[in-house]
């Protein structure tokens, strides 16, 4: 007995229950067009490069804002503050021409002072001097006085330095060119050694108290500042004043400062010399002791 073949189902499967209503789930599926989704992918697009360039240029003009009114604000502060910094400046330059003036006034007190205390030490040397009152008061430079005798003329070399070290370091000094206080010490005590009556240096007469010191790189005579070139002027036998200077051992000092540091000097006989009194006088009196038995 033949058999059947196998009897296949030829219904279809069963269909969706929304088959039905196909257009409304592609309404609800594609809310949009294409073309209004393609105009919003375009916005979008354009969106995304326009931020960086409206952020730099709003930031641009935020800072130019900001710097014109901080101008704007320094200018107006300036402005208001401009009058009461020139008055201060007008009173502070009145308050310093008031106490140069003030200074001014007392140094000519103090010289006027010195000066007649000056002329009462003289006239007291004139008056209890004795016999030696003329020779007192020469030693004592309590006179001006004039006659024959020497100029030196010592000055700093060419290219002197403010500092500097060198072989004269040693000894207290510096090899920078420039006359120290030792230098003028020298001269003028090896003047006296060679015989001069009286010395003055730049106008300014030398007693026996009276002292050459520095003041950094200043000379000082009597607490006095000097300005280069010192001239000193010494009163003596002229020729035999300058010999006698020259061959002593300052006047070879003297000379080789000039050799070996550049120091400009000179030396030279006068006719007539004049120098003035000393501007200050310590006078000093002194009494013979009792003997002892």
């Amino acid at each position: 007995m033949s058999q059947q073949p196998p009897v296949r189902s030829t219904s279809s499967p069963p269909s969706r229950p929304d088959a039905s209503m196909s257009l409304l789930t592609n309404v609800m599926d594609h809310s949009l067009d294409e073309g209004y989704a393609e105009a919003a992918a375009r916005r979008a697009e354009g969106a995304k490069g326009l931020p960086s360039t409206l952020r730099a240029k709003l930031g641009l003009a935020a800072a130019l804002l900001l710097s014109a009114v901080v101008v704007t604000l320094g200018a107006a502060q300036a402005r208001i503050s401009a009058p009461t910094l020139a008055k201060e400046r007008e009173q502070l330059i009145q308050r310093i021409e008031a106490e140069t003036s003030a200074a001014d006034s007392l140094q000519k007190n103090v010289d006027s002072l010195r000066d007649a205390v000056g002329t009462k030490q003289r006239d007291a040397l004139r008056k209890h001097g004795g016999d030696k009152a003329e020779l007192v008061s020469l030693l004592a430079g309590a006179t001006p006085v004039r006659g024959p005798g020497v100029k030196v003329v010592v000055d700093d070399a060419k290219q002197a330095r403010t500092s500097g070290g060198g072989p004269r370091e040693s000894s207290g000094f510096s090899d920078t060119g420039r006359v120290r206080d030792r230098d003028m010490q020298r001269v003028v005590n090896g003047l006296w050694q060679s015989g001069a009556e009286a010395i003055a240096i730049n106008g300014q007469r030398l007693t026996a108290l009276s002292a050459i010191r520095a003041a950094g790189d200043a000379i000082l005579v009597d607490n006095r500042p000097l300005v280069p070139p010192y001239t000193v002027l010494a009163i003596g036998d002229g020729q035999r004043l300058s010999t006698a200077f020259q061959d002593s051992v300052d006047g070879q000092y003297l000379h080789v400062l000039q050799q070996n540091y550049g120091v400009r000097a000179s030396i030279s006989t006068q006719d007539e010399v004049r120098l003035p009194a000393a501007p200050s006088l310590i006078v000093r009196t002194a009494t013979p002791g009792k003997g002892t038995s």
